[in-house]
């Protein structure tokens, strides 16, 4: 248990090559990011088997080592990347430090036990469909999808691209920050954020329990800015957008790794396998696009230079370990419907931990306009006190 299960390797150990502003901090790395001379297994033994070890190590993790952080670890992840619960069927389930009997969220579920089990100071995921949102807010960390772009995803397996992002996860909001500083672009605008829409139709999604924990931070945004409002963003509904989502991801991902499967038939996991199965009926449809494209210049028309959308990362607390298939996918939809908000529209999304009314995890997300990370990260950090319970209930 010392480990939690968050590591496929702990001894890939790569030290920091300079001085920086990560010195003396460690991370850990999902199992799909290019180490050199170091063979990813995407958590599938098969995958392993039929790959070779990778010439040059992936930029992310370079820049981070130029900034004095140190690599101490290979985490494990889902099958391919291809679910949001952390439960793998090869490597075993990583624990839950905070809730062991339930899931820790996936894809980047070692990243975020890693992190929640502080036996890293911060550790990279990947983000396709909230594989970094998702396991952040089940273990009680804070975790950040950016902008569709702006972290290089060089020498990481992808999965697909249009929606595939490189993430982080801290323990605080200020090595949030920090990593953001190394990784993200410089941003020129200076405009502050002084609109906070609170999304109903993804607070219509959550259930009794966080509705309570979470309705006093409401009055707290409304104090804090002159303009705060509540809106609904969907107009085909958000059923509708996470359908869309599914979709487009399916295409992509059957593009990028149908043939390997066909080739080599590999052994999944059931939720696994039946996903890539369903992957496999898709074809290429321009309705899907059309719809997306509306979708995203929608949102980033809403959010503006000044605009923050204020919604629960996930529909509640982590589930139980082992729910059946049904119960799996119901899940599964009920939560895509509240990350694919960000994904359709390759928006920065930041998960802010928060405990449920018995002491459980659940994450509060922040989704700001396009290329606003570091100034979404700044004000999180800046206004960090707006999100600690203890003054929540006393104010």
């Amino acid at each position: 248990m010392r480990h939690y299960n968050a590591f496929i390797r702990e001894d890939l150990v790569v030290g920091a090559y300079k001085v920086g502003l990560l010195t003396g901090q460690t991370f850990a790395v999902k199992d799909v990011f290019h180490v050199k001379g170091h063979v990813c297994s995407v958590g599938n033994p098969d995958w392993l088997r039929t790959h070779e070890a990778a010439s040059q190590t992936a930029t992310s993790i370079q820049r981070l080592l130029e900034n004095g952080a140190s690599l101490t670890g290979m985490t494990i992840t889902d099958e391919l990347m291809y679910s949001l619960n952390g439960e793998n069927y090869h490597y075993r389930t990583p624990v839950n430090p905070e809730v062991p009997e339930c899931i820790p969220g996936g894809s980047s579920s070692g990243s975020a036990v890693a992190v929640a089990g502080n036996l890293v100071d911060f550790a990279l995921g990947t983000d396709t469909g909230g594989s970094v949102r998702i396991p952040s807010s089940y273990c009680g960390i804070y975790g950040i999808r950016p902008t569709h772009g702006a972290v290089p995803i060089e020498g990481v397996i992808p999965l697909a691209s249009s929606f595939d992002t490189v993430g982080w996860m801290t323990r605080d909001s200020k090595t949030l920050l920090d990593v953001g500083r190394v990784l993200l672009p410089a941003e020129a605008s200076n405009e502050k954020f002084k609109r906070f829409m609170f999304v109903k139709d993804a607070w219509d999604l959550i259930d009794d329990e966080s509705k309570e924990v979470f309705s006093p931070l409401f009055s707290r945004f409304e104090r804090l800015s002159g303009e705060s409002s509540w809106m609904e963003i969907s107009e085909e509904g958000l059923l509708e957008w996470m359908n869309v989502f599914r979709i487009l991801q399916g295409i992509e991902i059957w593009n990028t790794h149908g043939e390997w499967i066909r080739k080599e038939n590999p052994l999944f996991g059931p939720d696994i396998g039946s996903r890539f199965e369903w992957a496999s009926t898709l074809s290429d449809n321009n309705q899907e696009l059309l719809l997306r494209e509306r979708m995203k210049n929608h949102l980033i028309a809403l959010l503006g230079e000044d605009g923050l959308f204020i919604l629960p990362t996930t529909p509640g607390k982590a589930p139980l370990l082992n729910l059946s298939g049904e119960q799996i996918e119901l899940r599964r939809q009920q939560t895509l419907q509240l990350s694919c908000i960000a994904g359709l529209a390759g928006l920065p999304q930041v998960t802010i931990p928060m405990r449920n009314i018995d002491g459980s995890p659940i994450g509060l997300s922040i989704i700001a306009g396009p290329h606003q990370d570091l100034r979404l990260i700044e004000w999180i950090e800046e206004h960090k006190a707006l999100f600690q319970q203890e003054q929540i209930k006393n104010s």
